[in-house]
């Protein structure tokens, strides 16, 4: 079979996996391949002088230390270099051996505290940079997930959002970390090369000269080198993603059974090999360039270093240099050497962890385009008294249907209000807008005559408890998943209780080994899970311990079995009075007692009454209340007629 899936997914055709939507980054992609040298020379400075920004505000002291040894580390470079020369001069001069020796000790002594002293300040600077490490870590990521957290809903919607996010987060504190280090180590090298251009300088001009020359090859290929790495990692972004998501199918816990029950085993890993292919085809193309430029850059490298030699042999013949500076020359170049391929080592890093530190920067520019606009009050939105939709109009990325559109209604504090219809017909979707999750396409929403959008959304949402369709199971104990975002009530152990209880949840939770403190995830060691309707009670036990003014439920009970569900709906009606109720269900024996139903239908409100009003109604809702109630009966049920129909309407 596995066999078989292979064939299929290797010619693309059969079984293939929908490809993931194109980003509007991948237009960019081509422009910054075909950079030139000369751009990537004027922008390494800015990013040289952007990481030296971030390494300042993570820890200045750290950031001045580490540069200011850097630059000394050039001055005893220089420094050692001319303390050599003088060494040859001595002892190329006549004389017996032992007297010139005598009278080079003060320069070796020189020499060798150079050489002490460099070594110092190197590892000095080492251990500057590895203090600020962490910090430039810390401040980026940070960064990153303040954005992430804050962002509206809606930029999820975007179809370039993940593939930014992930690149960003995959790569971007690392990059940016490589690129600090990169700048400093570069700092070094061109402080030990600027030394020793000085002290070639002072041995004769036009070695300085060569020397500029012998290392453009070099510079070339660096940077070409570095560009065509970036540009292939950014075009693999989305097939890394789904191979990642394709690994995460055939190794999860949650879909194990379903992988085994319906023999996916061979499609999954057909369409991992197709992947798998690709990618390392990929990799041999770009490895296969970045080769040839190597090849190339090592070639005029060797040329121009021979050219180089060539001109010292030429001074040295003509008489233009002496042989104690020719020697001294030789020193300088080798040096020379070593601090360009430093130099150049890092003008490769920072230029190519520039680029992937770039995304970050990039996303959250974008980040930014996304966030609530606010009114920037840090308090004083009022709970809601009333909230009314007027013609909202909802579209999910601006395009296709709408989800919602033209919907109004109004509700007030101490009623329940009840969403009803098919799937898909935009039930979720409202419940968003009415709690400031989303912001309408068209129309409005308002908090006592104030829009959502128009505050700040923070301050909002702290008027809401929302029990959503597709929760999520933190990874923390019982306790802290029941007060998870409470603010100043978070840790009142009989709130707490009492919100256990109201939803169901306190017997599941005294079961556990070690109760309310129990970790509820086997990811950790000791950690224990739930069943499906277990967690449902405790995302509804996280709901009443808010015991916000709005509180929407999103099926809360689908998990549930009857006598849960009818505890729950009973806590759902205590204290009912004292808030806006939001409740979104297909079981409509639920809302009966709802004060005013709202029937959804492709995105619009077609029925809207008392659970009375719209049996009497006999529209949709009566038709899906109908088929509902037929299932408890061997036969159908007569709202008119039936006395039993009469006693459950």
């Amino acid at each position: 079979m596995g066999v078989r899936g292979r064939g299929r997914a290797g010619n693309g055709t059969a079984g293939a996996l929908p490809s993931l939507a194109t980003a509007w980054w991948d237009a960019h992609t081509t422009a910054l391949a075909g950079t030139g040298f000369l751009r990537i020379a004027r922008r390494l400075p800015a990013t040289m002088a952007g990481a030296v920004a971030v390494a300042w505000r993570a820890n200045r002291w750290d950031t001045a230390l580490a540069l200011a040894l850097s630059l000394a580390g050039g001055i005893v470079t220089a420094y050692g270099l001319l303390a050599t020369r003088d060494v040859l001069v001595v002892l190329f001069a006549g004389g017996p051996t032992p007297e010139r020796i005598r009278a080079a000790l003060p320069a070796l002594a020189a020499v060798a505290a150079a050489a002490a002293t460099r070594s110092g300040l190197s590892i000095g600077a080492g251990w500057a940079q590895a203090r600020l490490m962490p910090r430039v870590l810390t401040l980026v990521e940070r960064r990153l997930f303040e954005l992430t957290t804050r962002v509206e809903l809606a930029a999820f919607d975007d179809p370039g959002f993940s593939d930014e996010m992930k690149r960003a987060r995959n790569r971007g504190g690392m990059a940016l970390q490589s690129v600090v280090r990169g700048t400093l180590d570069l700092a070094a090298g061109l402080a030990g090369l600027a030394g020793t251009a000085a002290a070639l300088l002072v041995v004769h001009p036009l070695l300085l000269a060569a020397l500029v020359l012998a290392g453009l090859p070099g510079a070339w290929a660096a940077v070409r080198v570095a560009r065509l790495s970036y540009a292939s990692e950014r075009n693999r972004t989305s097939r890394r993603r789904r191979m990642w998501m394709l690994g995460e199918l055939m190794a999860e816990r949650l879909t194990a059974a379903e992988v085994r029950a319906f023999t996916m085993r061979g499609f999954l890993l057909g369409e991992y090999d197709r992947m798998v292919d690709a990618e390392t085809a990929a990799e041999l193309e770009v490895v296969s360039g970045q080769t040839r430029v190597r090849v190339a850059g090592g070639v005029l490298s060797g040329a121009a270093t021979a050219g180089l030699y060539v001109l010292l042999g030429l001074l040295l013949a003509g008489g233009a240099l002496p042989l104690a500076a020719a020697a001294t020359a030789v020193l300088a170049l080798q040096a020379a050497r070593q601090a360009l391929s430093l130099a150049l080592t890092n003008v490769n890093k920072i230029y190519e962890e520039g680029l992937y530190y770039g995304d970050v920067t990039e996303f959250c520019d974008r980040c930014v385009s996304w966030l609530p606009p606010g009114s920037g009050l840090t308090a004083g939105v009022p709970a809601p008294e009333v909230i009314e939709v007027e013609r909202a109009t909802l579209s999910y990325g601006h395009t296709g249907r709408a989800a919602l559109e033209g919907v109004s209604l109004s509700m007030r504090r101490g009623q329940t209000i009840a969403l009803v219809g098919e799937n898909g017909s935009g039930k979720t979707s409202l419940a968003t807008l009415l709690a400031g999750l989303r912001v309408p396409t068209s129309g409005a929403v308002t908090w006592n005559g104030v829009a959502p959008e128009s505050v700040e959304r923070e301050e909002l949402w702290q008027h809401v408890a929302l029990v959503s369709q597709e929760y999520w199971r933190w990874p923390f104990t019982a306790a802290r998943n029941i007060t998870l975002g409470s603010g100043r009530t978070a840790g009142d152990p009989v709130m707490m209780r009492a919100a256990a209880v109201k939803a169901g949840a306190h017997e599941v939770i005294e079961s556990l080994p070690d109760g309310y403190e129990t970790l509820l995830s086997r990811v950790f060691a000791g950690g224990h899970d739930l069943s499906g309707g277990q967690w449902q009670r405790l995302t509804c036990a996280r709901a009443f311990y808010r015991d916000a003014p709005l509180l929407i439920c999103d099926e809360p009970s689908a998990a549930l079995d009857p006598k849960a569900e009818h505890a729950l709906f009973a806590g759902l009606r205590d204290g009912a009075e004292r808030r806006i109720t939001v409740l979104i269900t297909h079981r409509l024996a639920n809302v009966r007692h709802a004060d005013r139903i709202y029937v959804l239908h492709e995105g619009r409100v077609v029925e809207q009454g008392t659970h009375r009003e719209l049996l009497d109604l006999g529209g949709r809702y009566a038709e899906l209340f109908t088929l509902q109630a037929d299932g408890y009966f061997e036969t159908s049920l007569d709202f008119e007629t039936s006395t039993e129909g009469e006693r459950i309407a």
